[in-house]
């Protein structure tokens, strides 16, 4: 008996969402200060999977026999959240976790990130 349809929509929708999730989905690439503190973002990712599908019964045409092969309809989809949730901050006197859930944090981060990034291409440039 050959391989019904449904599994290869949830092939292609598992095999898919492989490709889309690595371990640095979670942890982020490390990013160095010009101070020498290195920055790695923490994320918790979510994921939501559904399939389905019917074989449609049709009538056999006069003269022919009813084979036992209906036609398959069918979809299947693929959801993923990625939520910021930490920054670990690694200097040489301590080692931080700053969680994005305390709001000052967050905006001080957001507030730091265009002088970050400036500084972060400067250092690319001299390389």
């Amino acid at each position: 008996m050959g391989e019904h349809p449904i599994e290869k929509l949830m092939d292609t929708a598992m095999s898919n969402i492989k490709g889309m999730v690595d371990v640095n989905t979670i942890v982020g690439d490390p990013v160095e200060t010009p101070d020498g503190s290195v920055i790695i973002p923490i994320s918790k990712v979510s994921f939501g999977f559904a399939a389905g599908g019917g074989e449609i019964s049709t009538a056999p045409a006069k003269g022919q026999e009813g084979g036992n092969r209906q036609p398959f309809a069918g979809g299947s989809g693929a959801g993923v959240m990625l939520n910021p949730m930490a920054f670990l901050v690694v200097n040489k006197e301590q080692v931080r976790l700053l969680p994005v859930a305390n709001n000052a944090v967050a905006e001080r981060i957001i507030n730091v990130a265009p002088e970050l990034l400036k500084q972060i291409q400067e250092i690319m440039e001299k390389k």
